[in-house]
C-alpha cells in the first residue's frame, strides 16, 4: 500500500512538472508575444511609432521579436511602422513641421523603408527647407550652437547644422564662415590633445574635421603635427627598449597600436620587448630567482609567443631550476659563504653605480635577494637590506606617481624582501590595488572588457581585501558578453 502511494505521488510530480513546462515554457511566451503584438498594433494605429519609454510601436514589435525571432507578424509590424513613419514624414513636410519630418524620416530609414521612397520625401524636405527662411533658421541655430561650444556630436550641433544649410545653399557666406570657425576650434582641440599625448583622440578629431571640409586651411599643419608625434613616440619606444626600460617601451608601443592596430612597427617593437623580457628571465634564473624568472617569461610569451629566443629562455629557466634542485640544498658551507660574499660584492658594485633596482637581474636588489635566499640570517645581508630599503620605498612612490604600476609592483616586492614594516606594506598594497581598480574602471568605461578583467586580476593578486574589489567584479560580470 505504501509503495502504491509513493508511485501515485511520483506520477503527480511528473504531471505537475510536465504542465509547468507546457504552460510556462510554451504557452506563456506565446501569450506574451501576442500581448506585445496587440499593444504594438494599437500604438501604430494611434501614430505612436517610437517612444523612448518602450511604449512605441517599434519598441513593442522589437520586444516581441526578442521573444520569438521567427514571428512573421512582428517583422510585418515593423515594416508597417516604417511605412507609417514615411507617410507621417511626408505629411509633416507638407505642413511645414520640418523637425518632425526629419525625425520620422530617420525612423523610416532605420527600419529599412524603400530607399526610393525615403529619398523622395527627403528631397521634398530639402526643397521645403530651401524655401523662405529655412536656411536662415539652420544658420541661426548653428551659430547659437557654436556660441555655446556645441560643435559636433548631435543633429543640433553647429557643424551638422552648417552642413545641412550648405547642402541647400552651398555658397551661403554665413554658413561657410561659421563652419570655418567651428572646424578651427576642433583642430585647436586636436592640437591640445597632441600636446597632452592623447594621439587617438587627436586623430579622431582630425578625421571629423576632414569629413566636413577636407580643404580646411589648418588641417595640413595639424595632420603634420600628428605624424611628428607618432614618429617621436616610435623613437621613444625604441630608446626605452634599448635602455632596458621594457615596461615603458611596451606602454608606448601599445599607444601606437591603439592608434593603428595594424602598425607593423608597433608589432615588431612588442615582439622585441618579448625577447627582452626573455633575456631578463635568463638573468633571474642564473641567480636561482625563479619567481621573477617565471614572471618575465609570462610577459615574454604574451608578447612573442612564437619567438625562438623566448622558447630557448624557457628551456634555460627549466635547466637552472633543475640544477638548483640538485645542488642548492647540498651546497657545502664554504661554497655557500663564497657565493654569498660574491653576491654581496656584486650588490655593492651595483649600488655604487646607482643600479639599485634596475636593470632587472643585475641590480643591487636582485643580487641581494639571491644572497638572502642562500643565507637569510647573515648579518652582512641584513645590513645591505637596510641600506636599500629607502630606495625601494622611493621607487614604489615614483612608480605610482608615473602610473607605472608594473614597476611599482616590483618595488613593492623589493620592500617586502628587504624587511619593510608590515603596516607600511599593507598600506602600499592597498594603494597599488586601488590604482589597478581605477584603471579597470577606465577600461570598462571604454568598452575594453578584457583589459578590465586583467586589471581586476592584478588588483586581486596584490590585495584581495582592497575596498571596491567585489563591487567592480560584479560590474565586470554584468558587462561581460553572454550576461
Amino acid at each position: 500500500m505504501a509503495l502504491t502511494a509513493v508511485a501515485v505521488f511520483a506520477a503527480a510530480v511528473v504531471l505537475v512538472v510536465g504542465v509547468r513546462v507546457l504552460v510556462v515554457d510554451r504557452i506563456w511566451p506565446e501569450t506574451r508575444v501576442q500581448a506585445l503584438l496587440d499593444e504594438a498594433a494599437v500604438a501604430s494605429a494611434a501614430g505612436r511609432l517610437s517612444a523612448s519609454d518602450g511604449s512605441g510601436a517599434r519598441q513593442l514589435y522589437e520586444a516581441a521579436l526578442a521573444l520569438d525571432p521567427d514571428d512573421k507578424r512582428a517583422h510585418e509590424g515593423l515594416a508597417e511602422v516604417a511605412r507609417r513613419a514615411l507617410a507621417q514624414a511626408a505629411a509633416a513636410v507638407e505642413a511645414g513641421r520640418l523637425e518632425e519630418a526629419r525625425t520620422e524620416l530617420a525612423l523610416a530609414r532605420e527600419l529599412s523603408a524603400p530607399r526610393e521612397h525615403v529619398d523622395a520625401v527627403e528631397a521634398a524636405l530639402r526643397r521645403r527647407e530651401a524655401v523662405g527662411p529655412g536656411v536662415d533658421r539652420l544658420v541661426s541655430a548653428a551659430q547659437a550652437a557654436l556660441a555655446a561650444g556645441d560643435l559636433d556630436g548631435s543633429e543640433s550641433s553647429a557643424l551638422p547644422l552648417y552642413a545641412r544649410a550648405l547642402a541647400l545653399q552651398p555658397d551661403n557666406a554665413d554658413a561657410l564662415r561659421g563652419r570655418e570657425d567651428a572646424l578651427a576650434l576642433l583642430l585647436e582641440e586636436a592640437r591640445a590633445q597632441l600636446r597632452s599625448g592623447d594621439l587617438r583622440e587627436a586623430a579622431e578629431l582630425i578625421v571629423r574635421v576632414r569629413s566636413y571640409d577636407a580643404g580646411h586651411v589648418d588641417l595640413p599643419d595639424t595632420e603634420a603635427r600628428l605624424t611628428e608625434e607618432l614618429d617621436a613616440l616610435r623613437r621613444r619606444a625604441e630608446r626605452d627598449l634599448a635602455a632596458g626600460h621594457i615596461e615603458r617601451a611596451v606602454a608606448e608601443w601599445r599607444m601606437l597600436q591603439a592608434f593603428d592596430p595594424d602598425d607593423p612597427g608597433a608589432a615588431r617593437g612588442l615582439a622585441d620587448a618579448g625577447v627582452a623580457y626573455a633575456r631578463r628571465a635568463e638573468r633571474f634564473a642564473r641567480d636561482f630567482n625563479f619567481a621573477d624568472a617565471d614572471a618575465q617569461l609570462r610577459e615574454a610569451r604574451l608578447l612573442a609567443p612564437d619567438n625562438e629566443a623566448v622558447r630557448l629562455a624557457g628551456e634555460h629557466v627549466q635547466r637552472s631550476r633543475a640544477r638548483h634542485a640538485q645542488l642548492g640544498p647540498q651546497l657545502p658551507p664554504e661554497q655557500r659563504r663564497q657565493r654569498v660574499a660574491a653576491l654581496l660584492q656584486q650588490a655593492a658594485a651595483a649600488e655604487a653605480r646607482g643600479d639599485l633596482l634596475e636593470p632587472p637581474g643585475d641590480s643591487a636588489y636582485d643580487k641581494l635577494r639571491a644572497a638572502r635566499r642562500i643565507a637569510p640570517d647573515d648579518p652582512a645581508v641584513a645590513r645591505a637590506s637596510a641600506r636599500l630599503l629607502p630606495s625601494a620605498r622611493a621607487c614604489f612612490d615614483a612608480g605610482l606617481r608615473a602610473n607605472s604600476l608594473a614597476r611599482a609592483r616590483s618595488c613593492l616586492d623589493a620592500r617586502e624582501l628587504l624587511g619593510d614594516d608590515t603596516a607600511a606594506l599593507a598600506d602600499a598594497r592597498r594603494r597599488l590595488a586601488q590604482r589597478w581598480l581605477a584603471i579597470g574602471d577606465e577600461r570598462l568605461g571604454a568598452g575594453n572588457v578584457a583589459g578590465a578583467e586583467a586589471a581586476l586580476g592584478f588588483a586581486r593578486d596584490i590585495d584581495p581585501r582592497v575596498p571596491g574589489l567585489a563591487e567592480f567584479g560584479r560590474r565586470l560580470r554584468a558587462a561581460s558578453p553572454g550576461n
